[in-house]
């Protein structure tokens, strides 16, 4: 098991990412499971913040974070430099234009059925005549556009409107990540949840594709704080644990 990351290699990734003296991090304040509160200086704070820290910290040099209000407009901005590193869900789509590490996070992704639903499995939500509403733009409307065969999709622009969506047409179902659906189910009397899930949204660390030594960097950084404990520490320092799993 890699134990250290070469100083040759750290010194390659800073001068890749932060020539201008910091890193700038993109942060998704919309998932709040990886952006839970905020520092003494009101900055977001959560996993996905100390993540960004703690590479900043091992390269040596200033954290600055960049704030956006869905991954959407992270992926939208890169290639413009507004950011060096980002906070983002991994999906096929994105890594046209943006070389991703492995994942160090990840969540559940499921379907909250109305109340008296007909479906039973969560591969009956795929039919012809069923109708979806999903957040526009998240990690899991991408997967279920590529993947869905039958079923269509209602998008709405938040979490919140994408319930309401669910609620007033009486959709056959709502996408979104476990533990905000468990919040959504109690606002739904005799609605249903899955134990299953659909999908898992695993969360990356995100860099230009044309920086290959920044891209190694964060590789074997991901992969150290996965077995060296850092991970599961700052799920259970932010308290989540149970919500949010280290990726295998």
């Amino acid at each position: 098991m890699k134990t250290t990351i070469s100083d040759s290699l750290k010194h390659k990734a800073k001068q890749q990412l932060a020539s201008n003296g910091h890193l700038r991090v993109a942060v998704n304040l919309s998932n709040f499971l990886l952006v839970s509160t905020q520092d003494p200086n009101g900055e977001p704070d959560g996993v996905s913040p100390a993540v960004a820290r703690a590479i900043a910290d091992d390269l040596g040099t200033e954290l600055r974070i960049v704030s956006y209000e869905g991954p959407g407009q992270i992926a939208d901005a890169a290639g413009s430099d507004q950011w060096d590193i980002a906070n983002i869900a991994a999906e096929p789509a994105r890594a046209k234009y943006i070389h991703f590490s492995p994942a160090y996070c990840e969540i559940q992704a499921t379907y909250l059925l109305p109340p008296e639903s007909p479906i039973k499995s969560i591969e009956d939500v795929d039919k012809p005549g069923h109708r979806i509403a999903v957040k526009e733009r998240s990690a899991y409307d991408l997967w279920l556009t590529e993947n869905l065969r039958h079923a269509t999709l209602q998008r709405a622009p938040s979490l919140d409107e994408s319930f309401t969506l669910f609620a007033n047409e009486k959709l056959d179902a709502l996408a979104g990540l476990r533990p905000k659906l468990l919040e959504q189910q109690s606002l739904m009397d005799g609605s249903r949840l899955f134990d299953e899930s659909f999908t898992a949204v695993q969360q990356s660390i995100g860099c230009g594709q044309a920086m290959p030594e920044a891209a190694n960097y964060l590789t074997q950084f991901v992969e150290l704080a996965r077995e060296n404990g850092l991970i599961a520490q700052l799920i259970d320092h932010y308290g989540v644990s149970g919500r949010l799993s280290v990726a295998g």
